[in-house]
């Protein structure tokens, strides 16, 4: 294959109502034909095993939901810086916090590097929840905002996969 290898992680925790919103997005992808080297996974909180995988890929495209302040619903392209190099407020870095069965996608990208790889470019898909329930007695299924969101998600990453994948041939064409 000649052009970039892509991932879309979907991540969230589907017994906290709209953060399985990045689940949710991964399950009706999949069901999809994708182009060659675009992979779909459902992460859910597996935020090692994500960890791990970022290192095979060119280009991830991490789908969660992201609480920006507006309405419930509204879809989000972010652009993650990976570099890593400095540490906020110049805090001296520390031992890197591993989390084996959670899910904070900067932690991730801090274990890729304490692994000794690089994150190459990172975009996150996010959505604004409207709720999430709690951690006791938690909350099925997704708000009707955020469930009309997925597939607005999901045009808005096959836009990102195939601008990627143009930009990479182009590159190879250079």
């Amino acid at each position: 294959m000649n052009g970039a290898r892509i991932l879309v992680a979907g991540i969230g925790n589907i017994f906290l109502g709209d953060d399985a919103f990045g689940v949710e997005v991964a399950r009706r992808m999949s069901q999809r034909a994708l182009p060659d080297g675009v992979r779909v996974v459902d992460f859910g909180i597996r935020g090692f095993d994500l960890a791990y995988t970022l290192m095979d890929y060119d280009v991830a495209i991490l789908v969660d939901t992201t609480a920006q302040g507006g309405e419930p619903g509204t879809v989000y392209v972010v652009e993650i810086d990976s570099g890593g190099d400095e540490e906020p407020d110049g805090a001296e870095a520390g031992p890197v916090q591993i989390e084996t069965h959670g899910m904070n996608p900067m932690r991730v990208l801090e274990t890729v590097r304490a692994l000794g790889g690089q994150p190459k470019r990172i975009l996150m898909v996010g959505c604004e929840p409207a709720t999430f329930g709690d951690q006791e007695e938690g909350a099925f299924g997704l708000s009707a905002p955020v469930e009309a969101a997925v597939d607005v998600a999901i045009g808005v990453i096959e836009s990102l996969v195939a601008k990627i994948a143009g930009e990479s041939r182009a590159g190879v064409a250079a």
